[in-house]
């Protein structure tokens, strides 16, 4: 039997005036029309606008501004020329500190609806360079025939297409400022439409391209690619399969990327496809307000959950007695243990476990931690937190990337295994974005 056919229903097409009531947790602007719900873009609380319909569904829509009628006090002018259309950032249109304040209104909303808990004080937030922060990135790549060029970059705004832009300001200026250098580069080679994406991996001292190829370059398009290499001060790696396949252009030199905790006096090494925070900035500011919180000395046993190649477990080695890391990426536990020779640490374990299963039984679980540091990922870690009745620790610091699941899980923390939150706030990981990077401290 055929299926119907389903007709996308039709849009208005006259604009529609609306006051922006607030903003959603991906900050557009909120508004009700006939009752129904729109979500705008790049509209701030206040504003008067009319807007046009982009999106039309039974239980929301959403739009995009026609004609800003009133202005909010907190609007400014984007920095960027591709804003609006390249969906990297949605932010550029708020001011710095307005930035900040949605973010910490957010997570304060969050605790208190999902997890029910009160933040009873906010720490102040952590904040850094606003532009050419980015160190890490995928970026996409794309031979436009019609348009007789490559496209390098982002995708477009709630579109699946390349954004047609020209650089990144978010984006460290090594690689932000020579979009259009590597389009062209890209554009000499044979295999030019067979580059769908690009892994960008800036370190301190050294920044490594790894170009996903679905074909061997030729001899020609590897000798390009390295004059471009060096001609930029960039390593240009090649990737035929998967991220264990990233490899030097043969006759170049491996390029390892790498960052330091001067604080702690820890360096890091990593591979370009292996998760490292975006912001080194922050990423020390953060690491050094975890381990503060934790009131770390020589007599604690500390878990560091979901611990990567050791952002954290490293540094706080150097002030704990003895930690342990735990992660379910096998290769990013290796390079953990890589990073604690490298850096002469012998009082920290790493292991390999799968945190959304029971680990109860494994060895390292059988030990009691009297601190524990979880960042998990945005599914957070509601699983785990039941071993907590087990180890029984005194203070937990929790990272998070998504306010909604560490307040899901602050609201387990508190109201089921009776821990008290001290504090908690926000740390500005993506200036220019509304993702929220925050932390909180818990104690028994």
């Amino acid at each position: 039997m055929a299926r119907r056919r389903v007709r996308k229903k039709k849009l208005p097409e006259n604009p529609v005036k609306v006051t922006i009531e607030s903003l959603s947790h991906d900050g557009r602007g909120v508004a009700h029309v006939d009752g129904k719900v729109v979500f705008i873009d790049e509209a701030l609380p206040g504003e008067e606008l009319e807007f046009i319909y982009t999106d039309n569904r039974r239980d929301y829509a959403e739009g995009k501004v026609a004609t800003l009628l009133t202005r909010s006090e907190h609007r400014v002018e984007p920095a960027c020329p591709h804003f609006g259309v390249c969906g990297g950032c949605s932010f550029q249109h708020v001011d710095d500190a307005e930035q900040i304040h949605f973010k910490e209104d957010l997570l304060q909303e969050q605790f208190r609806r999902i997890g029910k808990v009160e933040i009873p004080k906010i720490w102040e937030p952590l904040t850094g360079p606003h532009w050419g922060y980015r160190s890490k990135a995928r970026m996409g790549v794309k031979y436009v025939a019609k348009k007789g060029r490559v496209l390098v970059g982002f995708r477009e705004r709630r579109n699946p297409f390349l954004a047609e832009i020209e650089s990144c300001k978010v984006m460290h200026p090594i690689v932000g400022e020579k979009l259009m250098d590597l389009s062209a580069m890209i554009g000499k080679l044979t295999i030019k439409d067979k580059i769908p994406q690009i892994e960008v991996a800036i370190g301190e001292q050294a920044c490594v391209l790894a170009f996903r190829v679905l074909e061997a370059p030729t001899a020609e398009d590897r000798q390009i690619m390295s004059d471009f290499g060096k001609e930029h001060g960039i390593s240009i790696c090649l990737q035929l399969k998967g991220p264990d396949t990233i490899m030097p252009i043969p006759g170049d030199a491996e390029v390892t990327p790498g960052y330091r905790l001067p604080d702690q006096q820890v360096a890091f090494k990593f591979r370009p496809a292996m998760f490292t925070q975006v912001n080194y900035d922050i990423n020390r500011k953060m690491v050094n307000r975890a381990i503060e919180a934790l009131e770390l000395n020589e007599n604690d046993n500390v878990l560091d959950l979901f611990c990567g190649l050791g952002n954290f477990t490293l540094p706080m080695a150097t002030r704990a007695g003895h930690v342990v890391g735990v992660e379910a990426d096998l290769p990013l536990v290796k390079h953990a243990r890589e990073n604690a020779r490298l850096n002469r640490l012998d009082n920290v374990d790493f292991y390999v476990a799968d945190l959304s299963k029971d680990v109860s039984e494994q060895e390292w679980s059988r030990q009691r931690f009297n601190k524990v540091l979880l960042d998990p990922s945005r599914a957070g870690a509601s699983e785990v937190l039941h071993n907590f009745k087990h180890w029984r620790p005194e203070r937990i610091v929790y990272v998070s990337c998504n306010p909604s699941t560490l307040a899901r899980d602050a609201g387990i923390l508190v109201n089921e295994l009776d821990y008290k939150l001290i504090k908690a706030g926000v740390m500005d990981m993506f200036p220019q974005t509304a993702h929220v990077e925050s932390i909180a401290l818990f104690e028994r």
